[in-house]
């Protein structure tokens, strides 16, 4: 991207309305409610020939440096250092504050180019509040409608005035535009049955961060960055955006999504507080390793297990995080009932890794990485027709499948249909009379034979094919 413009304002203004528009995305959180944004949310937009990098921000108000409004305050400031220029978005349809002028001034003394935008301006008596915003001293407004996409050539006229034709229309970068379509290719390709796939070390990995409300999410991510990129405090349920950061550990691209907390389905009740909880769900269908951040404090709540069952229940691969441990008093003690907890309470994910860290400290985030990125490659692990078919006649000699209703059960092929979780197909005789008790005896010996721990294994059951169905017989 050639440029990068923060949209600022005060609360309430259509700020995250616009940045869906620009983006094309319903990424930011949107409703009646003043204040809903309060991280800054970074997305790549495009307005008619135009393409920049564009930073939703929280709504600017007067307040302690202390509060939380003063917290929101200083993360839109630091969007206004980062980026080239903003725009400055005023309620046409209310008029202006004493807030937008002072808002008016602080983006003065900084020195870079602002575009005023007056929005809703479709809105009925929204004249006066259009004119009004020429008291402003910040040029021309450029009215517009966020909602209905009124007036976006006229924005992109002035972005381009502000910024310049030479920043806004920079010569395209061919290592930009090149496509890599080898590995498409070998996407698509076909596999012996002695095959197995080499795990892609550089290739970009995508990790949501999600747990109850005040576990140290935000907190986390902003140790692992070295920076206060995402608005943290001692209240419960400051993040409410998916908000992503991207990061380098050693050498490999993260992108790192944070996510509100989830509280129980019941308490519930807010539909801000939906909003954010299916902006997170999203976030986790979205990611392939799930970090679930527990309080050690007070872990393994019924919260954390049902956040762990809908992570593997989505097919991802998961590992827990211990946060908070820097409050422990009796580490060892506390490590070991926290081991037996895991594994009694977490049967469907045997196995899982599990690591104690500190948000505060920086304690264990090495050791937390590495168990991502050990879990992410036992999720794309593929493995090989002609060792599963020699696994599944070892395992039938060992214990042999039921006999049901006097007749015994077959399984005559086995191979890996899909990773990311690894799926597999079994071709059987009557694969609806297969007991339950025999496929968890499958899929733990896939799990330790094969050594897949933590992830979620997928086993579907089919019918052999009879070559002679459907033919008639032949008369003699």
């Amino acid at each position: 991207m050639s440029f990068t413009v923060a949209i600022v304002g005060r609360p309430n203004v259509g700020k995250s309305t616009l940045f869906n528009r620009l983006v094309g995305k319903k990424l930011a959180l949107v409703d009646d409610t003043p204040g809903v944004t309060r991280d800054r949310r970074p997305g790549d937009a495009r307005l008619i020939d135009l393409k920049f990098r564009i930073i939703d921000t929280a709504g600017l108000e007067e307040a302690a440096p202390e509060t939380l409004q003063g917290r929101m305050r200083a993360q839109t400031e630091a969007a206004i250092e980062e980026a080239d220029l903003s725009l400055f978005v005023v309620d046409a349809k209310m008029g202006l504050t004493p807030v937008d002028q002072t808002l008016a001034e602080m983006l003065r003394r900084k020195g870079k180019p602002v575009v005023l935008v007056a929005n809703k301006s479709e809105a009925r008596g929204s004249d006066g509040g259009f004119y009004d915003a020429f008291t402003l001293g910040l040029g021309e407004p450029t009215p517009i409608s966020a909602e209905h996409g009124q007036g976006m050539l006229d924005l992109r006229d002035a972005i381009v005035a502000a910024i310049g034709e030479d920043r806004a229309y920079p010569e395209d970068d061919e290592a930009e535009t090149n496509i890599d379509v080898r590995a498409e290719m070998a996407e698509g390709a076909e596999e012996d049955e002695d095959f197995e796939p080499e795990y892609d070390e550089t290739k970009p990995l995508r990790v949501a961060i999600v747990g109850r409300p005040n576990a140290g999410k935000s907190t986390l991510i902003n140790r692992f960055l070295g920076e206060d990129r995402l608005l943290t405090g001692p209240e419960a349920g400051i993040t409410r955006d998916s908000i992503s950061v991207e990061w380098d550990w050693k050498g490999r691209t993260i992108k790192m999504f944070d996510t509100a907390g989830m509280r129980r389905k019941a308490k519930v009740q807010e539909k801000l507080e939906k909003l954010s909880v299916a902006d997170g769900l999203r976030a986790i269908r979205f990611a392939e390793t799930v970090v679930i951040v527990f309080d050690s404090t007070i872990p393994f709540e019924k919260q954390d297990l049902q956040i762990v069952d809908l992570v593997l229940r989505e097919g991802r691969a998961a590992v827990l995080a211990f946060n908070k441990w820097d409050l422990i008093d009796d580490p060892q003690a506390v490590l070991a009932e926290l081991r037996e907890k895991t594994d009694r309470l977490l049967p469907q994910a045997r196995g899982i890794r599990a690591v104690p860290v500190s948000g505060q400290t920086g304690r264990g985030l090495d050791k937390l990485m590495q168990a991502v990125i050990d879990t992410d490659r036992t999720w794309n692990r593929r493995i090989s027709t002609a060792k599963l078919n020699r696994w599944l006649d070892a395992v039938q000699t060992q214990h042999p499948p039921p006999a049901v209703s006097g007749r015994r059960l077959k399984l005559k092929y086995m191979t890996q249909v899909k990773a990311r979780p690894p799926g597999f197909m079994v071709s059987c005789t009557r694969p609806d009379a297969l007991p339950e008790s025999y496929i968890r005896y499958l899929t733990n010996g896939l799990r330790n034979d094969f050594n897949l721990p933590g992830v979620p294994i997928r086993i579907h059951f089919r019918a052999s094919d009879n070559p002679y169905a459907g033919k008639a017989k032949k008369k003699r």
